[in-house]
């Protein structure tokens, strides 16, 4: 099976997990392997957390990475035929917040940009078929403070080099679906 890139983009609550997991669903492809990169910094995430398990099929694989995806996915055993990311929003903002405060623009730059180079290489060497999901983040106003700013950017970088190896990238406005690719 030749590897096929979906990437869904879209605002908060736009419908981009949902869309994403009835796709998985939708393909009858199995094993999946669900990759979940928030992680429960209070009490409302943990809920939210609680929630996406909840509403998962139970024959789904899980795995939660907060920042080395590559690595991680990398290593996962039996290899999955599908791979679901949600999210790449809050892959970005770990790896941001990972690095001291204030964080150097330079070095964010090279970590994000380096882990999604390993990304990339980790989906040329799978077989499986992949979903990911993500923010648009570049349609709201500018950033008022220096680190919001540079979320934005290395978001958005991430998520053009994504859609840029992407088969089909789906936009999410109010639940609906928009095909920007593919």
């Amino acid at each position: 099976m030749a590897t096929r890139i979906t990437l869904i983009l879209g605002g908060a609550r736009s419908g981009k997990s949902r869309y994403a997991q009835n796709l998985a669903e939708a393909s009858a492809t199995s094993p999946v392997l669900f990759v979940a990169t928030a992680e429960a910094g209070d009490e409302e995430m943990a809920a939210r957390i609680t929630a996406h398990r909840a509403a998962r099929p139970s024959h789904w694989y899980t795995l939660e990475e907060p920042r080395r995806l590559a690595a991680a996915i990398s290593a996962w055993q039996p290899e999955p035929a599908l791979i679901l990311v949600d999210c790449l929003t809050l892959w970005v903002s770990n790896l941001l917040l990972s690095l001291p405060n204030p964080p150097d623009p330079s070095a964010a730059t090279a970590l994000v940009m380096a882990e999604t180079e390993r990304l990339l290489e980790c989906i040329q060497q799978s077989r499986a078929a992949w979903i990911f999901v993500s923010n648009e983040v570049g349609m709201g106003l500018v950033p008022p403070y220096p680190l919001g700013r540079l979320y934005r950017d290395l978001l958005g970088s991430v998520n053009q080099r994504l859609a840029g190896v992407a088969d089909e990238v789906i936009f999410m406005v109010a639940g609906l679906p928009m095909r920007l690719k593919g």
